[in-house]
């Protein structure tokens, strides 16, 4: 991989803050040693602030991986109506080895990942109170790289199987501090990148701290567990994280569209990134909704084929809104401000999918996991009688819809997409092109040479 994420990088990311802090008084960015950068205990910490800069930025959590999610997946119940040729290319799936939004998440992703690197290497300058917290942030961070990378540039895990050693991408676990062979790292297998993820996620569970402002927190890597786990058909284990997430003291808002545009977290939000008026404004937004809340001429609308999926009375159908013509999503109506990127709600079916599959009752009972999603839709306490796994995916799809899940569902459940069956090449990002022009030991997607 052609990497120019090297300290001096890494001194600019000083200067940004995901909190309230005070910026540091520093020197040029051009101009700091590698020994300043990661000298002191409030360098290491303002460093790993810039990883969340970037964290938050429109080709990652900014929006572009939630978008990109739904808009591969649409298959008749949301159109791309935009202009932009290279999101088209995504929404048709025809993407090419030069699409800069398909660039733009690579080296973005591993830029965060090459930041946390670089955290890690330094905690011995931590506080000792702080080092665990440091540790788990970075660690946390970095897992979600590697899990939408996977997920996005590799063909899908498959439980089915007993190694999945398609190629997934590269693992780099220690700093980038300059551009040699040593760069040129090849794609390790699906299953190898599963295993770092959750490693890095176990360790950030036992040494993150409950609560943490917004930050990543115990809660936040025991939910983000759950999914990858969920995602891998690890049903015990995803059942067992969701359970202790749901235990971590957050709470369902009693009505759901009070979940979404707002300024400050939720109850029910697990994990967020925050949209300030000094960044770009949300992604989602920008694409989803109308010029009315900040968005552009409404690129995205929601089709009648999706709408039709909702009981007349369930009041996530009242959520959506005709904006320009078109229905819209109301889950992105706010310029700046939340990003919901883990909530409770989502546990909650976690649990009630793998405790089905399991036949076990594990901190409550699949009925009653999805009555209390439900009675929260405006349904009334004990909706359902019985529940099927069926009623639990349809309920997933309904509370989830437009969050960015779509596509990484298809792929697990092994649906498809326009007649695409899951593992089609069209659903997996190219590596792109600068990338294999630089690095001669990346092996390219199949359909891509």
């Amino acid at each position: 991989m052609k990497r120019k994420y090297i300290l001096p990088v890494l001194a600019a990311m000083l200067i940004f803050t995901a909190s309230c802090e005070k910026y540091l008084e520093l020197e040029p960015s051009q101009e700091i040693s590698e020994d300043v950068v990661l000298q002191t205990d409030q360098n290491v910490k303002n460093v790993l602030l810039g990883a969340y800069s970037i964290f938050d930025n429109p080709e990652l959590y900014g929006g572009h991986i939630l978008l990109f999610s739904e808009l591969m997946s649409g298959d008749g119940e949301v159109l791309f109506a935009g202009t932009y040729t290279d999101i088209r290319e995504l929404f048709n799936k025809q993407l090419g080895v030069s699409n800069q939004y398909v660039r733009q998440h690579w080296m973005s992703a591993y830029n965060v990942i090459n930041i946390t690197n670089n955290v890690l290497s330094a905690l011995e300058v931590v506080d000792e109170d702080d080092r665990g917290r440091v540790e788990g942030e970075a660690l946390f961070l970095r897992s979600m790289m590697y899990f939408d990378l996977v997920r996005f540039f590799a063909l899908p895990y498959d439980a089915a199987v007993s190694a999945n050693s398609q190629p997934g991408v590269p693992i780099v676990l220690t700093p980038t501090k300059g551009i040699d062979e040593s760069n040129d790292v090849p794609r390790a297998t699906v299953d190898a990148v599963y295993d770092q993820i959750i490693n890095d996620l176990t360790r950030a569970a036992s040494v993150l701290p409950s609560s943490n402002n917004v930050f990543a927190t115990s809660g936040s890597a025991n939910a983000l567990l759950a999914r990858v786990y969920l995602q891998k058909g690890d049903y015990t284990n995803a059942r067992d994280r969701a359970n202790t997430a749901i235990g971590s003291g957050y709470t369902l808002m009693s009505d759901y569209a009070s979940v979404f545009n707002n300024d400050e977290p939720s109850s029910e939000d697990i994990f967020v990134t925050y949209i300030t008026n000094q960044d770009r404004f949300s992604a989602m937004t920008e694409f989803f909704s109308v010029p009315e809340f900040g968005g552009r001429d409404g690129d995205v609308d929601v089709l009648d084929a999706h709408l039709a999926l909702y009981d007349p009375a369930d009041q996530r159908l009242a959520l959506f809104f005709e904006g320009n013509g078109r229905m819209r999503s109301g889950k992105w109506n706010n310029q700046y401000g939340v990003v919901n990127l883990i909530r409770l709600a989502e546990m909650h079916l976690i649990r009630a999918e793998a405790n089905f599959r399991l036949g076990t009752t594990i901190g409550a009972a699949p009925l009653d996991d999805i009555n209390a999603l439900r009675e929260r839709a405006g349904f009334g306490a004990n909706h359902f009688a019985t529940v099927t796994l069926d009623d639990i995916l349809l309920e997933r799809r309904l509370e989830l819809a437009h969050e960015g899940f779509k596509m990484h569902d298809v792929k697990r459940l092994k649906l498809t997409v326009a007649s695409r069956p899951y593992n089609a090449n069209e659903l997996v990002f190219p590596i792109p092109f600068r990338e294999i022009e630089a690095n001669p030991s990346l092996e390219q997607n199949p359909g891509y040479n």
